[in-house]
């Protein structure tokens, strides 16, 4: 049964879960009438969202996100918080297993009253990737979470996309053969402001302290995201809860520093502009194929891009030139 968007929005104020899980669908939707009333949502519950701490966590795969995400989480609940888990993956668009591979490994947290957890999936209106996952937090937000936990694979772009759209970003490091910081991309690290060496028990002890001596030296050669804030390059097991309360505490520092210095607020306005700049170009993108002779138009174009029968710069410009003049 098809629910109002008045019907939605009391859900949300109720912090009923199978409320918020629809609201969501609706939001993630392809179709035009639910975009019609995904967006008319979005607009009800601005007031009620903004008051999250928004996380973003990152990691190479085995580095235990999962398992740092059910027990972070299970750590915040015990705080007082309430706790959204976003899962986003990439490749879910060609495969779903991934993310209800994480929902079933967070099977303890997804039992708690609580939490919530939500594959954020990287199809969605107009293609691209996790596109929707900065609306569906504002939905989470309204519907009364304190906590929002952002997760990537840790693909690259994945990894640029959830630092647009949090607080605080977390690096889970793991211990591994050979040079430590081999691999580590210096965009990652430039991105991050919590480091989180996972895996760490009696045996590999000595080589995690060398780890996070070198990370440290690695950062103090990038320049500061935020002013008076040097990156903490912590030491623990998610697994055996060792170091949690530690990374909770340094996050609650950290958001509490941007707040005095305003820049808390400052870098959510910068986000939101840059989702603003998202929605042109895919709107842009979509109304550039609103009618047959257009859409053929552009299939002709990027064509002719694909083969190097033109430049591919210039084919676009000529593209849009023509969908600028209306010259179809």
């Amino acid at each position: 049964m098809k629910l109002s968007t008045q019907e939605l929005l009391a859900g949300l104020k109720a912090q009923d879960k199978r409320i918020l899980g629809k609201a969501i669908t609706l939001i993630e939707s392809k179709k035009p009438e639910h975009r019609a009333q995904a967006e008319e949502l979005l607009k009800e519950i601005l007031p009620l969202s903004g008051k999250s701490v928004r996380i973003g966590i990152t990691g190479v795969p085995g580095a235990g996100k999962s398992t740092f995400i059910e027990n972070f989480g299970k750590l915040a609940i015990a705080n007082g918080k309430k706790v959204a888990v976003l899962a986003i993956d990439p490749s879910s668009s060609l495969n779903k297993g991934s993310i209800l591979g994480d929902k079933t490994r967070m099977e303890e947290l997804a039992k708690d009253e609580n939490a919530f957890i939500r594959p954020s999936p990287s199809s969605g209106f107009l293609g691209g990737v996790a596109n929707t996952t900065f609306e569906t937090m504002l939905i989470c937000e309204a519907a009364g979470y304190d906590y929002i936990l952002i997760e990537t694979v840790g693909v690259g772009q994945s990894e640029v996309l959830v630092a647009d759209i949090s607080d605080v970003f977390l690096f889970l490091k793991i211990i591994g053969g050979g040079d430590e910081l081999q691999g580590i991309k210096r965009g990652i690290m430039e991105m991050v402001d919590v480091v989180f060496i996972n895996k760490v028990d009696d045996e590999n002890l000595s080589k995690a302290k060398q780890t996070k001596l070198e990370l440290q030296r690695a950062l103090q050669f990038l320049p500061p995201k935020e002013k008076n804030w040097k990156i903490p390059v912590l030491l623990g097991s998610a697994l055996n809860k060792i170091g949690l309360e530690e990374v909770y505490d340094k996050i609650s520092e950290f958001i509490s520093l941007k707040k005095s210095t305003k820049r808390f607020d400052e870098v959510r306005k910068i986000q939101a502009k840059k989702r603003f700049d998202y929605w042109v170009k895919e709107y842009i993108l979509s109304a550039s194929k609103s009618s047959e002779e257009l859409e053929n138009q552009y299939d002709l174009h990027k064509k002719n891009a694909s083969e190097m029968a033109s430049n591919p710069s210039s084919e676009a410009k000529l593209f849009v030139e023509k969908f600028l003049n209306k010259k179809l």
